[in-house]
């Protein structure tokens, strides 16, 4: 894998100026305790959060999303996703202190689903996507004994991505794998092993294929798909749901069956379908609690740099290896 470019000076002076505003935030949060920063991040996200473009990204995904849903609930459902994204980030600088031992922050549910997975001595792809604190699955999974590491999209700020990585580190899996030919090595490697990998798989990436999400065409990674036909590691789902503050359940949920057919195309074209069945089915349980922020369907935009790039362009970043998994 190529190194990095280095960083341009505006670049480097914009990140200095992002990381003092966002460590400065943080310390506010640590400072604050756990159930007091969530509060003031929720806060922010109803009354900041809300009126930024993200919002906006969120009320026109949900409009297409649930067109039977009335505008006050479509109001009502992205006033909540910004509440619950603002607890998030404040909720980063606590994150050891979400635990599931007794008396703790994370109820689980379906931890027998976990038991038989690590008793088939298979490797195990732990699948979920953006639910509430989505940093509460890698700490269940860790405490619950599925070993292995979580692959991850590194934020842009490589001082945020250090802070982030470190405070993940602190209560879920210590390795975690970004995106790259290096990255697909060690996963096969890990799940070879009967290790577990964890993997968010809701979000738009350009060396997906199209499979149905809501209705609609959304890029999505094949990589769940094609490493369980390979590999034939188990894909476990789960999800996690605020309870209220910074209380959450995660679930975990029986494996994703599926008999192959031996068409390997079409087998993870299909597999990657009932994977993006299975996430959507999680979000219409609780709309208020996933992600809509996200730009997770095909735009007019998209297609003509899909179009560009096809063409020969360079505006769209492709690993041409099909390697990166986020």
């Amino acid at each position: 894998m190529q190194a990095s470019a280095p960083l341009s000076i505006a670049r480097t002076l914009r990140y200095l100026v992002e990381s003092a505003g966002f460590f400065a935030l943080m310390g506010l949060f640590e400072a604050l305790g756990i159930d007091r920063a969530s509060a003031l991040g929720g806060f922010m996200g109803r009354h900041v959060f809300y009126r930024l473009p993200p919002a906006r990204t969120a009320r026109a995904n949900l409009k297409a999303a649930f067109p039977e849903k009335s505008h006050d609930e479509i109001e009502s459902i992205v006033r909540a996703v910004c509440e619950n994204l603002g607890r998030v980030v404040a909720e980063y600088a606590h994150l050891d202190e979400l635990t599931i031992r007794p008396g703790g922050r994370i109820e689980v549910v379906g931890v027998e689903n976990i038991e038989a997975a690590k008793a088939t001595g298979k490797g195990v792809m732990f699948i979920s996507g953006h639910f509430a604190n989505w940093e509460t699955m890698p700490v269940t999974a860790e405490r619950l004994g599925l070993e292995g590491a979580i692959v991850y999209r590194p934020p842009n700020n490589p001082a945020v991505d250090r802070y982030v990585s470190r405070m993940r580190a602190k209560g879920g899996p210590k390795e975690q794998i970004s995106k790259g030919a290096k990255g697909t090595r060690r996963i096969f490697t890990l799940l070879r092993r009967g290790k577990c990998i964890l993997m968010l798989v809701d979000q738009k990436t350009w060396e997906g294929v199209p499979a149905p999400f809501f209705g609609r065409e959304a890029m999505t990674t094949p990589a769940p798909a094609s490493l369980a036909l390979k590999l034939g590691a188990i894909l476990l789902p789960a999800s996690a749901e605020r309870l209220g503050g910074a209380h959450f359940r995660v679930r975990i949920y029986p494996p994703v069956a599926f008999a192959a057919t031996g068409n390997s195309e079409r087998d993870v074209l299909d597999l990657t379908a009932k994977i993006n069945a299975t996430i959507e089915a999680m979000v219409r349980e609780r709309p208020s609690q996933w992600l809509w922020t996200h730009h997770r369907w095909i735009t007019k935009r998209d297609l003509a740099k899909m179009k560009h790039y096809a063409r020969g362009g360079s505006d769209v970043r492709v690993e041409r290896d099909g390697s990166s998994l986020t």
